[in-house]
């Protein structure tokens, strides 16, 4: 069966998925295909009262399957069901995700997908496997560390990886004893209520899962300030963690997991392995356009080796053509919106009137939909806007070094400090480098994560607080408490 599907055939689920089923609701925000730019459905907008009646489910369903308490091998359980169920309907959940959000179709299967069910099994095998602690005591007490789920944990999602970011928030938070009030992006929400539908054809208890389809100010606020949302999880950008950060000081206490922006560089030394550096910086800024936060978007070679990196780099950026993400031929993705693709245009021309040059690229492309050139800008300063700011697209500017010294005061960002990709056959410079690097996540002759679900992501700076991934983001979904007892 082939991948390609007619958009204008799909069944869509509008409303919100509270307790076990959709509850229909009127579409209100208009959402337009990235790939052609027609508008094809509304989303709905959760009010406050919605919200409520979600938090309200999730506690009930707390209570009444005792989640948290269950033995732990019956979480795991019934996520391992859960990720197969979505490998099984994988096709289904691709035709969602390609429909409304960026991510061509062919890339979904064997990537967003099956990483998002391979992420689910490992979560749920700490249910079992982490918990609580005897510390070290004199004989006369018996000390002991004990963790607990939070309770319900409220969870906001991005339009760039809709699915996957669905379930980082998601997998820690149900294997650690939670419950989810999720609102996914009003751009991109239809894959995430498939997902919640599946958890309860696997098994897991209604009411765990509640998705709320809406926008920031009304519905993200809402979850966020309710007083019953135990802790938030977040990922977005800079700008809106902030306001998160302010509407949950204004309403109470609650601890955070946020994952930010990025203005990640990536260092290439003239010892490096060129040809290969070459193929993961180009894959870093035209994978999904650039719409990451990790997105590899400062290039900084050393000086003696800048014309030989930039033609091959040059090399992989051309030839790329815009085909609509439902098209299972789609290797390059449009950008989300056409506001999006204005603000994009708009820092590239500040850049270049600033004094920068294009040495490709630099304008929307001549096609339907929201596609825009992959761009890289050469005669660029600390001061450019296509330095200092996140773009969120596929641009990637292009400075030299001459030192080690010099190659590290251009990496330091003011407000960043998410990744940073390092390329040298030096082991001694890499470890040096690395130590020096103000960046959550440092990739050496790679960019970009592997399948190594261990390894946490989270920024210094202000790219973010906490971390996804890694037993750091189920030890996040547990709350602890130190219990002494006299023998």
């Amino acid at each position: 069966m082939t991948l390609s599907f007619d958009p204008d055939s799909l069944s869509l689920p509008i409303g919100h998925f509270i307790g076990d089923r959709l509850i229909a609701a009127e579409g209100v925000i208009s959402m337009h295909r990235p790939s052609d730019g027609k508008a094809y459905a509304g989303c709905p907008l959760a009010d406050a009262d919605m919200v409520d009646r979600a938090v309200e489910t999730a506690r009930a369903a707390l209570k009444t399957s005792n989640w948290g308490g269950v033995r732990p091998r019956e979480r795991l359980n019934v996520m391992h069901r859960w990720a197969d169920m979505i490998q099984r309907e994988a096709v289904t959940l691709a035709r969602l995700e390609a429909l409304s959000s960026t991510r061509p179709v062919g890339h979904l299967i064997d990537g967003d997908i099956a990483i998002s069910a391979e992420q689910i099994r490992f979560f749920a095998e700490f249910a079992d496997k982490e918990g609580s602690d005897l510390v070290p005591t004199d004989d006369g007490n018996l000390g002991m560390i004990l963790t607990e789920p939070y309770g319900v944990v409220g969870a906001i999602t991005p339009w760039n990886f809709p699915i996957s970011m669905a379930v980082w928030k998601l997998g820690p938070a149900l294997a650690a004893g939670n419950a989810v009030v999720l609102k996914p992006s009003e751009m991109t929400p239809f894959s995430a209520i498939y997902l919640a539908e599946l958890a309860v054809l696997a098994g897991l208890p209604a009411g765990l899962i509640n998705v709320v389809l809406g926008d920031g100010q009304m519905t993200g606020n809402a979850i966020t300030g309710h007083p019953d949302i135990a802790k938030v999880s977040f990922t977005g950008s800079t700008r809106a963690g902030s306001a998160i950060m302010e509407n949950v000081a204004r309403t109470g206490i609650k601890p955070m997991t946020l994952e930010l922006g990025g203005k990640s560089p990536q260092l290439v030394f003239a010892d490096a392995d060129l040809d290969k550096a070459a193929a993961a910086i180009a894959t870093s800024i035209i994978s999904n356009a650039g719409q990451a936060c990790v997105a590899g978007s400062r290039l900084i070679v050393e000086e003696s080796v800048a014309t030989p990196l930039v033609d091959a780099i040059l090399r992989h950026m051309n030839g790329l053509h815009p085909v609509p993400t439902w098209d299972a031929s789609a290797r390059y993705s449009p950008i989300i919106s056409d506001k999006q693709r204005q603000r994009i245009h708009s820092i590239v021309a500040a850049t270049v009137s600033a004094g920068g040059a294009c040495l490709a690229g630099g304008a929307p492309m001549d096609a339907p939909g929201y596609f825009y050139a992959p761009t890289l800008i050469a005669g660029v300063d600390a001061t450019s806007p296509a330095v200092t700011e996140e773009i969120f697209g596929p641009v990637l500017t292009l400075q030299t070094f001459r030192d080690e010294e010099e190659a590290l005061s251009l990496a330091e960002h003011p407000t960043y400090g998410l990744a940073a990709g390092l390329f040298t056959r030096d082991l001694s410079r890499a470890i040096r480098i690395t130590r020096s690097l103000q960046a959550g996540t440092i990739w050496v002759n790679r960019y970009g994560r592997s399948r190594d679900h261990i390894l946490p992501t989270g920024g210094y700076k202000q790219s973010g607080i906490g971390k996804d991934l890694g037993r750091e983001a189920f030890h996040a979904n547990r709350k602890s408490k130190s219990v002494l007892i006299s023998i």
